[in-house]
């Protein structure tokens, strides 16, 4: 099959890349950032995904599938370049998957879509709404873009559509959104708040993307992948050390003292859970993870 992958220069994309050219897969690859090293096999084409040069690799190359990746988080956009890429680049990308004909396309979405809030219940499924957008404004655009992406189920129906929510990522590249809060030695904390965290390895990621497209799944999955552990036990087995910073104060705290730097919107993220419930993809795929929580954390720890 020949597939196309956008993002692909991203960690995750890389994966994914490798396990599908491994698999026998004639792979086309489309980002903005380069990849000197990548795997023979791989096509690449270096466009944004929202201008001429992506729809050109449709028109000419006719991939089967996409697998859609080449979204942004408020840790390495701005706001009015996020809504550009997050929202404007996904609605482009399925607009050129209709017209050039192709068959299947897998959307990788995040499950901080269902937002984290006090009267949240602990496990999300896929049926319910997309509170981020109230609990945490700065993810409105990956809403937006998982969204619209959902819609592509009743506006394209000869197509197939999946779309991914899954939980953060963690693993030995020490990339991602969970990565980035962890990254310095102390990591902040609200006292008398120790939510959750939900969270995959990397390489369990990219193994249900895959499976997402081997499956050819329709409709919208959770991804899920160990149990999920507090704050506290994430931040000890991580080799970080806890700093309880009064809620008032945080925000004039964040970004310096080797603190990350956070908007507004994920104070809630670390007071409140965001858990979801991976019962649905399991069941349609027989997906298993590799790695438990505790290899996970210590994979990020000592990579």
């Amino acid at each position: 099959m020949k597939i196309l992958v956008t993002g692909v220069s991203g960690r995750i994309g890389r994966i994914v890349a490798r396990r599908l050219i491994f698999e026998g897969h004639e792979l086309l690859g489309i980002d903005r950032r380069p990849w000197p090293d990548a795997p023979k096999g791989l096509k690449m084409f270096n466009a944004d995904i929202r201008k001429r040069p992506a729809e050109n690799v449709f028109r000419t190359e006719k991939p089967d599938a996409v697998i859609h990746m080449a979204t942004v988080t408020h840790f390495t956009s701005r706001r009015a370049e996020r809504n550009r890429i997050n929202l404007g680049g996904t609605r482009r990308i399925f607009e050129f998957s209709a017209k050039y004909g192709v068959k299947q396309v897998v959307f990788v979405g995040r499950h901080t879509y269902y937002g984290a809030a006090a009267d949240s219940p602990l496990f999300h499924t896929e049926q319910e709404p997309p509170m981020a957008v109230s609990t945490f404004p700065e993810l409105a655009d990956l809403v937006a873009a998982d969204l619209f992406a959902g819609s592509a189920l009743w506006r394209y129906p000869d197509m197939n559509t999946c779309v991914l929510r899954s939980v953060y990522t963690l693993g030995p590249s020490r990339h991602g959104t969970l990565a980035s809060f962890l990254r310095g030695p102390v990591v902040p904390a609200i006292p008398g708040f120790d939510p959750l965290f939900h969270f995959i390895h990397e390489e369990d990621a990219a193994k249900a993307i895959c499976t997402a497209l081997e499956k050819r799944l329709n409709g919208v999955y959770n991804v899920a992948g160990p149990q999920p552990v507090p704050l506290s036990t994430l931040i000890e087995v991580t080799g970080r050390r806890r700093w309880p910073i009064p809620e008032p104060f945080l925000p004039r705290a964040l970004g310096r003292f080797g603190l990350p730097r956070l908007p507004s919107g994920a104070m809630a993220h670390m007071k409140f859970p965001v858990v979801i419930d991976g019962a649905q993809f399991r069941e349609a795929t027989d997906f298993e993870h590799d790695y438990d929580e505790v290899q996970t954390m210590e994979a990020f720890r000592w990579a």
